[in-house]
C-alpha cells in the first residue's frame, strides 16, 4: 500500500459495468473454521471472484468475536458524532444472530442518560482489506429517525484520524423519503476538511424485504450497486486513502444531523437484519 497525501478525485455516473457473479440466488458459503470469517488457503488472482472472507451469521447468540468489535465508549463527550441520540452498547438486546442473520436492533428506552440504544460492531484489527467486491444482503430498520449504515473507515484512522484516513459508505438511508438509499465517499480536501461524493438511487420495499447491496473497489475506482443495478461510481488519482486497507462497520444510528434531527416520537425499534457479507478478491 501506498502512504502518501490525498490529493483529488472525481465522481462519474458512468463506466464499465465488469462482469458480474449472480448474487441473486447465492450459493450459502460457511467458512471453514467455524466462527471465524477468514476463507483457508484462499487464493485471489485480483479479478474479484475468489472469496477470501465471509460471515454467514450461522450461529445463533452474539456476533462472532473473531470476526467483530462492539463500540461502546462514545467518543465525543459522553456522545458520538453527528448530534446522535443513540447508545451504543454490547448487550443481546441490540444485536443478536438469530435464525440466520445478525440483527441490529435501536429500541426507544432510558438508558446511561440517553433515550435510545442500538449497536455499531466493527471489525477493525480483526479484518483488514484493499480492494476486491464486497456483497451485504440486508433488510434495513423502519421507522423516521433510523440511520442504518453499512460503511468502512481506514485502517489508519487511530494514527493520522478522519477524514485524512478515508470513508468508504456502501448504504446509508434516513434522510429522505422511504427508500432513498445512498452511497458516499469522502476524504480530506487539501485544507484538512471533510470532502465527499455521493449517489443515490430510490428502491422498494427496503425494510420488508432483503437486497443485495454490492461494492466493486480497485486500485482508481469505487461503484456501487442495489441488485446489480449501478447509481454511484468515484474515481481517483493513486495517492489517495483509497488504496489503503479499511475495516467494515455495521450500525444503526438515532436521530443526528443526517436525520434532520427528526424521531418519528411513536418509535419504539426496529432492527437491521444482515443475511451475509462477503468478500471477494
Amino acid at each position: 500500500m501506498l502512504f502518501l497525501t490525498a490529493i483529488s478525485f472525481s465522481c462519474s455516473s458512468s463506466g464499465d459495468n465488469p462482469s458480474l457473479i449472480n448474487i441473486d440466488l447465492p450459493q450459502t458459503v460457511v467458512p471453514e473454521e467455524s466462527c471465524g470469517g477468514r476463507i483457508e488457503n484462499a487464493n485471489p488472482n485480483g479479478d474479484r471472484t475468489t472469496l477470501v472472507w465471509a460471515e454467514e451469521f450461522e450461529e445463533d447468540g452474539a456476533p462472532c468475536v473473531k470476526n467483530w468489535n462492539h463500540e461502546t465508549i462514545p467518543p465525543n463527550n459522553g456522545s458520538w458524532w453527528n448530534e446522535e441520540v443513540q447508545y451504543y452498547t454490547d448487550r443481546r438486546d441490540n444485536s443478536i444472530v438469530e435464525d440466520g442473520v445478525l440483527k441490529i436492533t435501536a429500541k426507544k428506552e432510558n438508558y446511561l442518560s440517553k433515550e435510545y440504544t442500538s449497536a455499531r460492531m466493527t471489525t477493525q484489527r480483526l479484518f483488514e482489506f484493499s480492494y476486491g467486491k464486497v456483497e451485504i444482503r440486508a433488510k434495513l430498520p423502519k421507522g423516521q429517525g433510523t440511520w442504518p449504515a453499512l460503511w468502512f473507515l481506514g485502517a489508519n484512522i487511530d494514527t493520522i484520524g478522519w477524514p485524512s484516513c478515508g470513508e468508504i459508505d456502501l448504504v446509508e438511508h434516513g434522510d429522505g423519503e422511504p427508500g432513498l438509499v445512498s452511497s458516499t465517499v469522502h476524504r480530506a480536501n487539501t485544507n484538512g476538511d471533510n470532502y465527499y461524493r455521493r449517489g443515490d438511487q430510490i428502491i422498494e420495499n427496503e425494510s420488508s424485504e432483503f437486497h443485495v447491496y454490492k461494492m466493486i473497489w480497485t486500485s482508481t475506482s469505487i461503484q456501487f450497486f442495489v441488485d446489480d443495478v449501478k447509481h454511484h461510481e468515484v474515481s481517483y488519482d493513486p495517492n489517495t486513502p483509497f488504496n489503503k486497507y479499511f475495516f467494515i462497520i455495521l450500525n444503526v444510528a438515532m436521530g443526528g444531523n443526517f436525520t434532520d434531527n427528526n424521531i418519528d416520537p411513536n418509535f419504539t425499534s426496529s432492527a437491521l437484519e444482515i443475511d451475509y457479507i462477503r468478500v471477494y478478491q
